[in-house]
């Protein structure tokens, strides 16, 4: 049982040190998963983003911790902001407020994610 942890720590060890600093850990798959449901938000801008969405927010400021996975995310954001052209962009900018979640990056397709 003793060395079945110690293999167990080993291996976590290994998982941490495979990811280099400064790398992202964040994809898109991700991102657009966290978003999905504040599509019909987005779109119409009317109202207030239902809960299911702001959970996304959620979860995205969450995942995206390290400056390198923020800026991924916020990649992320941009292009599938820019694939869905009828995107208000006054409801994707305020988003993160009416959720009550703070991410530091602005839902836009306009955004300089490198800032």
């Amino acid at each position: 049982m003793k060395g079945v942890v110690i293999s167990v720590f080993v291996v976590l060890a290994m998982v941490q040190f495979m990811v280099k600093p400064g790398q992202a850990t964040v994809s898109c798959d991700e991102v657009n998963e966290c978003l999905a449901s504040c599509i019909p938000y987005l779109t119409s801008g009317a109202g207030n983003p239902p809960a299911q969405c702001c959970g996304g927010v959620g979860k995205l400021q969450k995942i995206a911790e390290t400056t390198a996975d923020k800026q991924a995310a916020c990649n992320c954001v941009k292009q599938a902001a820019a694939r869905i052209p009828s995107i208000k962009e006054d409801a994707a900018s305020s988003l993160p407020a009416k959720c009550n979640v703070q991410i530091n990056y602005p839902i836009s397709k306009n955004t300089n994610c490198q800032e």
